[in-house]
Formats: C-alpha cells, structure tokens, sequence
C-alpha cells in the first residue's frame, strides 16, 4: 500500500489542526536537520503556533543562523548604493560618542550634587537633633527651677502670715506649773 497523496486545506476542526501542526512541525525540524548534516549548511526555522507560541530550529543555532543572515543583508544594502556613507557613518559614530560623553559628564556631576544635598541634610538633621535633646534638658532644668521658686514663694507666703498674726489655738501666755505641797 504506500502513502496516499493528501490534498493541502486548511483543517477545521482545531483538536485535529494542533495534532496535524506538531506532525508537521516535528517532520519538518527532522527534514531541516537532515538538509543540514547532508549538505553542511547553515540553517534556521521560526514557526508560530495558532496560539502565537514560537517553535525555532537552527544548526548551529538560531542565533548563529539569524545574525550572519542580518549582517548578509546590511551588507548588501551598502553595497546596492545606500545613502549613508562611509564617512557619514563614522561622522554619527562620532557625534552619538560625544553626546554620550556628555551625558555621563552630567550624570556624575548631578550624583556628587546629591551626595553633597544629602550629606548637608544629614548634618541639619544631626543639628536639629542635638538641638532638640538640648532644648528638651533645659526645659526640664527650667521646669525644676521653676517649682523650686514656687516652693519658696510659698514657704516666703507662710512666714510673711505667721508674723503677722498669731496661729489659732496657741496662746501668749505662760503656763506655770504648779507645785504640789508635801
């Protein structure tokens, strides 16, 4: 019996096209590496699936394969008579270097500008700091001084009244004792 010769359409069902694209995809990787082992090429395949998952074969690589073929190419346009020059070339080379250059030279000067910002907002915080614990031990020494005038205001208070009358209950004069007779 032998193969049948199918008619290529699309396939309808989506169940039975998964199954028909992984076949094919795998016959087709085999048949890419067997092209490439027999005839020594350089070789690689991207396949997207229906659900844009990518599938890729490459000998040596994919990588390899695709880099050599974009090199190829650009250097078939500069050879077909691109616009760019040589010369131009290096002239925008040289001016992308330069603006680099200087956006460097700004960054580092914008970094030891904020190093500096942060070392001086360090330094007013450790000043703030000091001065605030130093504040806080003089309202306390004030606080103590403080009641320690209102004690003696109010001791000063007690003393002005008692000169000036004479406590309840105490009497001015002299009690004498009494001798007892024999």
């Amino acid at each position: 019996m032998g193969r049948r010769k199918i008619q290529i359409a699309v396939v309808k069902d989506p169940n039975t096209r998964q199954v028909t694209f992984s076949k094919r995809r795998t016959g087709l990787f085999k048949k890419a590496n067997e092209l490439s082992i027999l005839c020594g090429v350089e070789i690689a395949i991207v396949v997207f699936s229906i659900g844009n998952k990518p599938y890729s074969f490459g000998h040596p690589s994919v990588d390899v394969v695709v880099t050599k073929f974009l090199q190829h190419a650009t250097n078939s346009n500069d050879a077909l008579g691109s616009n760019n020059s040589s010369n131009e070339v290096v002239g925008d080379m040289e001016r992308l270097n330069q603006q680099l250059s200087d956006l460097q030279t700004q960054i580092l000067e914008e970094e030891i500008k904020g190093t500096k910002h942060d070392e001086r907002l360090k330094q007013h915080e450790v000043t703030q700091v000091f001065q605030y614990k130093e504040l806080q031990g003089l309202c306390l020494e004030l606080q103590r001084k403080v009641k320690d005038y209102v004690d003696e205001i109010e001791v000063s208070e007690c003393m002005l009244l008692l000169a000036q009358e004479p406590v309840v209950g105490v009497r001015k004069e002299v009690i004498t004792k009494k001798r007892r007779k024999n």
